[in-house]
């Protein structure tokens, strides 16, 4: 994994290679059993077997992760089905603190002393490591919760929705595609279940049972007299919700240049439309560099504030502990001491969010059992915070964790990870149309495509799947190859106007690659249509022969 986001650089793919190699312990788990979780009474037995013991050893504090994760991803082509990967993971990993010093130790063996053996192992780590400290790890204060839940709001359990109905969704999106004239098409069915249980020697035994989901599709259509080809992938976006996503309701509709939806997805909908639009794209002139004012849909404005403000405010990473998938970042901790670095323009309010129902990132407790919430991180365009864990919060003067850290597995030490990074609706009422008939010269974009972003998270260009060209307040036409090229803070200070929470929708990574050894954790960002003045454009359009 080369970059953050492996699946677009890999291919959709990818992604279903990465369930078939998601580690599975025991033997084959009958369909009709798998979904029942296990018993919160076994698994508080389990955990207390480990914390007594890693006590017993001179442990400080201890904490336990015990995870079931069920992964499932279908994909087609065409007419045919590809793969369809099932994986079921169980196992605990056990934290803890002795002399100053993280230790951590796993195993899929859960009798008595197995549990016992690797909770003495991770104390025998912890006082190891210490040998080679400098400064004893500091905890933020963390109450206990005693016994308590939470769980995806979830209509429909995509797990219990057999895997024929699945795959006939998938083959009539096809379908749809191939006889409106598409060259080809592939699409994925992407399932997470994490039942996750935490207990810690603060008091907390925490069940948590979390649902992802993500529906995708690439369109390809050839130009059989000149060999030109053109591809659209899928508008949807991945979300922490059940198979309720792909069943659309007509009531939250938005009209527009197509029409959207805010909440739902409609995945035969967006396949016609977007096979129409291989049409258009094939015809479609390339872009005249220069300087435009950007009207950037949801849909791709979401990649640019994962880039460019989500992952240069990791704590981790402003610090130089994070240097692996693109660096480091320039929001160094002089800039957030001085009170006054404008980030952005005064509309730009961005926030942290581990709550926002349907998201990715919204659970009720993170992986430290920290109780989730929301915070500031640039406030009227300016930085006033980061993102933080237990151990971090002291060097900003945080008196708790923000409830910033994840693993993907049992199996993996828990870490700072990215919460939902949102920037915030505009406050007056304003409309995308509204937007349109008050640009001159602009662009408006949709959908995440090709970027590049620099080491310290500065410097970046980011492409779209559809670009239509605006001259003197009105849509003239589709065209190509247009990249826009910024450096973070310029790009953010040039914005003009923010639509209200009408047209606030959410996008996000499914597979967001971070750590060494690498692990990937699932992020919404959350936006409404956004305008940038004066942004510089280039053509990447190649010329053949």
């Amino acid at each position: 994994m080369k970059r953050k986001d492996f699946l677009y650089l890999t291919g959709m793919g990818m992604g279903a290679a990465m369930l078939q190699g998601f580690p599975v312990s025991g033997s084959p788990v009958p369909h009709d059993t798998v979904l029942q979780p296990v018993d919160t009474a076994i698994k508080k037995r389990m955990a207390d077997v480990a914390l007594n013991a890693a006590k017993s050893k001179g442990a400080t504090y201890a904490d336990v992760r015990i995870g079931r994760y069920l992964n499932q991803s279908i994909s087609t082509r065409e007419t045919r089905v590809q793969n369809i990967a099932s994986a079921e993971s169980y196992g605990m990993g056990i934290r803890v603190l002795a002399n100053g010093c993280w230790g951590f130790a796993a195993t899929d063996k859960l009798d008595n002393d197995s549990i016992a053996k690797a909770a003495v192992q991770a104390v025998a780590i912890a006082k190891e490591n210490s040998r080679l400290l400098s400064e004893p790890v500091q905890l933020a204060p963390q109450k206990g919760y005693g016994e308590v839940s939470w769980k995806t709001p979830i209509e429909k359990n995509a797990f219990e929705i057999p895997v024929k109905d699945k795959v006939d969704l998938l083959l009539a999106a096809n379908s749809v595609a191939l006889k409106a004239g598409a060259s080809f098409i592939s699409n994925n069915l992407f399932m997470v279940n994490e039942q996750k249980y935490f207990a810690s020697t603060e008091g907390s035994y925490i069940d948590q049972d979390i649902h992802r989901l993500w529906p995708t599709f690439t369109l390809t259509k050839t130009d059989a007299k000149t060999g030109a080809f053109e591809t659209r992938n899928s508008l949807s976006a991945p979300v922490g919700m059940g198979f309720e996503y792909l069943i659309p309701d007509e009531k939250e509709k938005i009209q527009g240049i197509f029409p959207i939806y805010k909440k739902r997805y409609d995945m035969l909908e967006d396949v016609r439309i977007g096979t129409a639009q291989l049409e258009e794209k094939l015809k479609a002139k390339p872009v005249e560099p220069g300087k435009y004012d950007l009207i950037l849909d949801p849909t791709n404005l979401f990649l640019t504030i994962h880039e460019s403000v989500g992952h240069p405010t990791e704590l981790d990473r402003v610090l130089g502990y994070e240097a692996n998938f693109a660096g480091t970042s320039f929001l160094t901790l002089d800039k957030w001491e001085s009170k006054k670095f404008q980030f952005g323009s005064k509309l730009v309010n961005i926030v942290g969010d581990k709550t926002q129902p349907g998201s990715l990132g919204a659970v009720g407790y993170d992986d430290e059992g920290v109780k989730c919430g929301q915070w500031d991180i640039i406030k009227d365009g300016v930085l006033v915070n980061y993102q933080a864990t237990r151990d971090q919060a002291h060097i900003l003067g945080l008196p708790s964790s923000q409830g910033c850290c994840y693993a993907q597995t049992w199996s993996d030490v828990q870490f700072q990870r990215m919460p939902n990074v949102n920037l915030q609706p505009g406050k007056a009422p304003l409309k995308p149309a509204e937007m349109i008939k008050n640009t001159e010269k602009g662009l408006y974009m949709f959908g995440r495509n090709s970027y590049s972003i620099d080491q310290q998270r500065y410097n970046f260009q980011f492409s779209s799947q559809l670009c239509y060209e605006i001259r003197n307040g009105q849509i003239t036409g589709m065209v190509k190859g247009a990249t826009y090229q910024a450096n973070t803070q310029e790009f953010w200070n040039s914005c003009s106007a923010i639509c209200d929470s009408n047209d606030f929708r959410m996008g996000g990574s499914f597979f967001d690659g971070k750590g060494q050894p690498s692990q990937v954790s699932a992020v919404s960002h959350g936006c409404s249509t956004s305008k940038f003045d004066k942004v510089n454009v280039i053509n990447t359009v190649r010329k053949l022969g």
